[in-house]
């Protein structure tokens, strides 16, 4: 009876791994007169920089084998401190276009081994969760000020157990 309870046990906990989805941290501000370039695509704040690091802090013993973000640079700033600490990987590039993201939600849903994090954007993270979830758990794109959520959907099977974490300073009301 142990020998099977044993058996149940590593079978359940094995075949599922962790998306982690969050938005890009604080972005910097932008400059009177900046070019259309730095308007459309702004570092990360000081308070941005501390963001990534507390996500780094929180998910460094979640065994995270892949990242994913979209290729701005405060998407990219956010993932670099938690992919700094990880051996021989580098951040994947995806789409945030709607054409593209059909694709990129059925790649996530192929990784069956390690852990994920996906960094997105106000306006995408609630598509990424809803559609991997297959459940409405984020009504609307998130606020602007909104940047403290770690959206978590552990895989069961086919399913995903979804549940809403807070890292990092809290976010203004």
């Amino acid at each position: 009876m142990r020998v099977l309870l044993l058996i149940i046990s590593v079978t359940l906990f094995s075949c599922g791994n962790t998306i982690y989805i969050v938005r890009h941290a604080e972005k910097a501000p932008v400059e009177a007169g900046a070019s259309q370039m730095m308007a459309s695509d702004p570092p990360l704040s000081d308070p941005g920089k501390l963001r990534a690091i507390a996500l780094r802090d929180k998910l460094k013993g979640e065994n995270i084998r892949f990242i994913f973000s979209t290729n701005t640079k405060r998407t990219i700033a956010t993932a670099q401190p938690l992919n700094d600490q990880r051996s021989n990987t580098s951040i994947e590039i995806y789409s945030s276009k709607k054409d593209s993201m059909d694709i990129f939600i059925e790649k996530l849903k192929t990784i069956r081994k390690g852990n994920i994090l996906v960094v997105g954007h106000s306006n995408t993270v609630d598509d990424i969760v809803n559609r991997l979830s297959q459940r409405t758990e984020i009504a609307a794109d998130l606020k602007d000020n909104e940047y403290d959520n770690l959206f978590i959907l552990k895989r069961k099977g086919d399913s995903y157990l979804y549940r809403n974490e807070k890292y990092g300073n809290k976010s203004p009301d």
